[in-house]
């Protein structure tokens, strides 16, 4: 197939970046609004930037199994989209949305958990002081991130990924101008530092599904999609919901909290040691929310193609995604290999936690290069990832991802960091080496092929053998 028909065909390039380019965008601007979110804590104070990353990532790990969950709605579209049944768009969404309300009191409930998994962490009594302020403020409008999931996803399991940026461009410009106002007291607000820091996030969290909602229920969408008819509670789609739903939500959740002890064990390297990698771990967060934009898109696109039963285009589409994704994540990497300084410039005055630029830069220079090297690997593992949960292949995704995180992960920083010494560089290299794993098992499934014989939705039919093609070519595995 010549450049052009690969770039053209479906599945190609100019389709997977129709749909991942408003992805990247919108997550790209939640990248900007936490990075500016960052550097403005850390031009308020070195204590407020050392307590907002581990505070931040603990909220955010109790309540991503939700967000997960919730957001499943996004495949359930997918296919129901590409199957041809409109209403069964809205039906899904409705489901995700009774997902999210019910998480609430969950994520209320854990709130004591988390401030007591704060409390043993270790950290200096100052640092702890505002971590648990800028963590329990967070879990209060915790509710937002998924019910945010369950609405976009009526967008983006459509393509409609447009609709989603404009929305989340609108809150993180909230958030921004918020976080400006309440953590130096600007425009006749009160300066309240983290507090004001952690209340701009929980405010601005509403917006986008707030626009969304808004958006969903207009009479042209209700017309085609019967949105508004379509808000009971269906039980039978409710329980799919959960059983394809809930290994996903399961995987972010213990995913993201083996990163989060990773995250505790550093804090306990030393104050020069906290500051560098919670400094190189914010600059990482701009590379990283946009390829989980090229991860959505690659799921929206093999469901879409799995609910349309052409496994071939699905499986072409997850590839693409991988090569878009490697390529930005390819220009990331480069930027921390040539632009160090720059990037630690921005943290230096008082988020360097009073260590000067050439201290943070003597460790800051290995870690950005480490990040360069497990940003590529990680590419593969989200969008590989992102393109199975797509295609319903859930419980492989969450039991691997336990597997790696609680069986090599969290034990291996363990050792690494408390028994064998191996300080804040053997750290992360042995988190560069486990990414490297993890990657490679999620090439080897997608490359199989088992995940074209799911079927996530109701059909009447089964989906055809998964080495036969729509033209009933045998497809190779």
């Amino acid at each position: 197939m010549s450049t052009s028909e690969n770039t053209c065909a479906p599945g190609g390039y100019r389709e997977v970046l129709k749909i991942a380019y408003p992805l990247i965008i919108s997550t790209a601007s939640f990248s900007v609004m936490q990075f500016i979110d960052r550097v403005f804590l850390a031009q308020y104070s070195s204590i407020a930037i050392q307590a907002a990353l581990p505070a931040g990532l603990l909220a955010f790990t109790l309540c991503s199994g939700f967000m997960a969950l919730a957001g499943y709605t996004n495949t359930f579209v997918a296919h129901y989209f590409g199957s041809g049944e409109r209403t069964g768009c809205a039906r899904a969404t409705a489901q995700g949305v009774w997902v999210a309300l019910f998480s609430w009191p969950v994520i209320l409930a854990l709130i004591p958990f988390g401030r007591w998994l704060l409390r043993i962490a270790g950290h200096p009594a100052d640092v702890l002081e505002q971590e648990l302020v800028y963590y329990t403020i967070l879990m209060l409008g915790g509710v937002s991130i998924p019910l945010g999931a369950a609405i976009s996803s009526f967008f983006t399991g459509r393509g409609d990924t447009l609709t989603n940026m404009y929305a989340q461009i609108a809150g993180n410009a909230v958030n921004i101008a918020l976080d400006y106002a309440l953590i130096f007291g600007r425009w006749g607000f009160p300066e309240l530092g983290i507090r004001g820091a952690a209340i701009a996030t929980a405010i601005a969290g509403f917006v986008p599904p707030l626009i969304l909602g808004v958006i969903y229920l207009m009479p042209h969408l209700s017309a085609e999609y019967a949105t508004r008819a379509e808000w009971r509670f269906d039980r039978a789609l409710f329980a799919r919901l959960l059983r394809f739903g809930t290994p996903a939500g399961l995987h972010l959740f213990l995913d993201v909290a083996s990163f989060s002890v990773f995250v505790l064990l550093t804090g306990k390297l030393g104050a020069l040691s906290l500051a560098v990698s919670n400094i190189a771990l914010s600059i990482n967060t701009l590379a990283f929310m946009p390829l989980l934009g090229i991860s959505i898109a690659a799921s929206t696109l093999v469901g879409q193609y799995q609910g349309r039963r052409q496994s071939d285009i699905a499986e072409r589409a997850g590839w693409t995604s991988l090569r878009v994704g490697l390529i930005y994540m390819g220009f990331m990497a480069a930027t921390y290999l040539a632009l160090p300084k720059w990037y630690f410039l921005l943290f230096s005055e008082r988020g360097g936690g009073g260590f000067a630029l050439e201290e943070l830069l003597s460790i800051g220079r290995w870690l950005l290069l480490l990040m360069a090297l497990w940003g590529l690997l990680d590419t593969i593992n989200l969008v590989l990832a992102g393109a199975l949960k797509g295609a319903g292949d859930t419980r492989f995704v969450m039991w691997y991802s336990i597997a790696m995180a609680w069986g090599l992960f969290v034990p291996g920083s363990w050792l690494v960091i408390e028994v064998w010494d191996g300080g804040i560089l053997g750290a992360w290299a042995f988190l560069a080496f486990v990414i490297m794993v993890i990657s490679s098992g999620f090439y080897w499934r997608f490359k199989k092929g088992r995940w074209k014989q799911i079927d996530v939705i109701e059909r009447q039919t089964p989906l055809p053998p998964a080495n036969v093609g729509q033209e009933g070519r045998v497809l190779s595995d």
